[in-house]
Parts: C-alpha cells; sequence; structure tokens
C-alpha cells in the first residue's frame, strides 16, 4: 500500500499541473476572438445607456455592445470607413415638456466628439469639440468636422489631428442639423429656434448666407448633383424643398398633421430618386419621390423613429426607435418591417457600414 501511494501522489500532481498548463478546448474557444468575416454592420447611438449597439447586418445580431460616453447622439463615418465619430453631451436631457430649472448642471467635461476605431471595436480618443454638440459631419477630406454646438448658437470646426476646435462662428438659436454640400465647399446648419439654415463657407472662414425654412428644422439632405436640399420643419408637418444654388426655400411638401406628423431626420436614396423622412411621434418614415416631391408611402415603424440609415446597397432602412428601444429593418422594395432588432436604453442614431 505504501509503495502504491508513492505511485498515485506524483502521478496526480502531474496530471494537475498538465491541466492547469493546457486550458480545455472550451476555454480556448472563449478566448479567441470571433472572426473577423463580416459583410456589413450597423451601429446605432444609444443616448440614455451611454453606448453603441453593434450589429451583423445580414444576422440581424447584436455582436457587441459598445461604452462610448454621455449622451451619444449624432454618429458619422469617417471618408475611409474606418473611423467612426460619435457626438458626446454632458448637458442633462431636456425636451419640451421639461422644465430646464429642474435639471442637473451640465457635465462640461463629458463634452465632445468620441473617435471609435471600427478594427478595434472601441473608443480611441475624444476630440475637444466645444459645449453640447448634439450633431455634425466630416469633410470629404476627413481632416475635419464640422460640428453643431446647441447651447452656444454656433458651429465649431474641429482639426482631426490636433483634436481641438479651430474656429467657431455664432448663428441661429439652437443649431442641430449638419450636412456638407455634396461638392464640399459648403456647410449648412439648421438653427431649430430660429427656423433657418446658415451657410459656412468654410475656405472664406465665414458665414455666408442665412435663410429661413419653416419651424424647427433639424437635419438636411441633398441630392446627388447638389440641385437641390430637402430639410425638416418639425413643427409645421412639413418637409421643405430648396434651391441649393440659390439658397432659397422653393416649397413645403405637407406629411401629415402638424404636431401628430413631426418630421424629424430627412436621407436621400443613394440614387436621388426617394426622399425618407422619419417622423417622431408621428411613428412612421414616409417615403417622397423626388422627382414629383409627392409622398409615395408611409410606414408605422416603431415609437418615435428618430435617425435612420440605409444599408450599403440602398435597399433597406434601418430606423431607430427611441422609446421602444429598438431598431426596425425595413424592406424598401415591398415598404414592410422585416425584422426588430433590439437595443439599449433610447437608441438615437444610426448607420451601416461595409466592412473596408
Amino acid at each position: 500500500m505504501a509503495n502504491l501511494k508513492r505511485f498515485l501522489l506524483p502521478a496526480c500532481f502531474a496530471v494537475f499541473c498538465a491541466s492547469c498548463s493546457n486550458p480545455s478546448p472550451v476555454q480556448k474557444a472563449e478566448q479567441t476572438p470571433p472572426p473577423d468575416n463580416w459583410k456589413f454592420r450597423i451601429y446605432v447611438t444609444n443616448e440614455v445607456s451611454g453606448n453603441m449597439s453593434v450589429i451583423d447586418g445580414e444576422t440581424y445580431k447584436v455582436v457587441a455592445t459598445a461604452p462610448l460616453g454621455k449622451r451619444p447622439r449624432g454618429i458619422h463615418p469617417s471618408p475611409d470607413r474606418k473611423t467612426i465619430y460619435v457626438a458626446l453631451s454632458g448637458s442633462p436631457i431636456g425636451g419640451p415638456d421639461v422644465d430646464e430649472s429642474t435639471l442637473p448642471p451640465p457635465d462640461k467635461s463629458a463634452d465632445g466628439i468620441g473617435v471609435f476605431d471600427v478594427a478595434q471595436n472601441k473608443v480611441v480618443r475624444v476630440l475637444k469639440a466645444g459645449s453640447d454638440p448634439e450633431n455634425f459631419d466630416v469633410s470629404q477630406d476627413g481632416k475635419q468636422i464640422y460640428i453643431s454646438n446647441e447651447d452656444e448658437s454656433a458651429i465649431s470646426i474641429v482639426d482631426i489631428a490636433a483634436g481641438t476646435v479651430a474656429k467657431s462662428f455664432k448663428i441661429g438659436a439652437q443649431p442641430e442639423g449638419v450636412k456638407v454640400t455634396p461638392d464640399g465647399k459648403h456647410v449648412w446648419v439648421t438653427s431649430e429656434e430660429t427656423g433657418t439654415i446658415s451657410v459656412l463657407d468654410p475656405a472664406a472662414g465665414k458665414i455666408v448666407k442665412t435663410f429661413k425654412v419653416g419651424h424647427r428644422p433639424r437635419s438636411i439632405a441633398f441630392l446627388p448633383d447638389g440641385s437641390r436640399a430637402y430639410v425638416n420643419a418639425e413643427n409645421d408637418g412639413t418637409v421643405v424643398l430648396v434651391d441649393a444654388v440659390k439658397g432659397k426655400m422653393i416649397k413645403a411638401i405637407p406629411l401629415g398633421k402638424p404636431g401628430t406628423v413631426k418630421p424629424m431626420a430627412v436621407l436621400v436614396s443613394p440614387d436621388g430618386s426617394r426622399l425618407y423622412v422619419s417622423t417622431g411621434r408621428g411613428h412612421q418614415v414616409v417615403t417622397i419621390d423626388t422627382v414629383s416631391n409627392k409622398v409615395l408611402s408611409s410606414l408605422e415603424v416603431g415609437r418615435r423613429p428618430w435617425g435612420i440609415g440605409l444599408s450599403p446597397d440602398g435597399k433597406t432602412l434601418y430606423s431607430a426607435n427611441g422609446p421602444s428601444n429598438d431598431i426596425s429593418v425595413v424592406d424598401l422594395a415591398t415598404n414592410t418591417i422585416i425584422k426588430k432588432i433590439p437595443a439599449e436604453s433610447s437608441p438615437w442614431g444610426v448607420i451601416a457600414l461595409e466592412h473596408y
């Protein structure tokens, strides 16, 4: 028996050591990162939970939830699609029915533009962006970001390499929507309170034009040739058609009863033939023919759809439905919802990117 014990104890010890130094196949599989073979992904900013839902564009499964910072809203990719920029704000969430005097003071240290590395799937840097950035656009050369600073009634130009605000310009009250013109020469900015569009010439370093468009504009979309633009007029229940060359309103396109239908985001199809409009409390996404400028269809997609995005082939639309915490996937050929994807708390903005 003594001899048997002398044999068993060393043998057991050897097996124990081997098991520690050589993890089981299950452990190895858990430590190996998932294969990088996705075709395209959908990225959604969640304003209340402060993170991003990363969704596989083919399976519609959430593959990651990445922390971003406070109140992530506006979201746009870099021209090379290797980076996603996200507007972050430390200002407390308000709204039409909120008494702002009851809100806590803003956390200005949380304001900035988050730089999200697509390959690493995480924020790698935060750029200074002025006070309370809400939305923005990226220059065509990828060197600058143009940002609406809502509580300062200003638009700021951020130098991405330096990570600082290069210049800032005063415009109408409560700026929000920002869009670079198709030729890259000008930047249009909406001002909600004044109902205007301000046109910035970045090269000249000045605001070159301001014109009226309707009540509470938030979003801008251009036709690919730059001849026309569409701007939402939230409180009018309309979308405004603009002569983009002259900087002058042509007409308003009614979408429904003002107050019931509240146009929010506008988005033009890649071929320029269709305009898609989210309607907030109207629960719908509306499709407009850009030749006749008449409504073709509408579809109820969820509670308070805000941000909308298109698949890389332009055949599928995604709407971020804030109060219901989900993303609706719409087949544009049939104008039907084919999937609802759960997100985190209060999804705001959405884009889709092909694997670069």
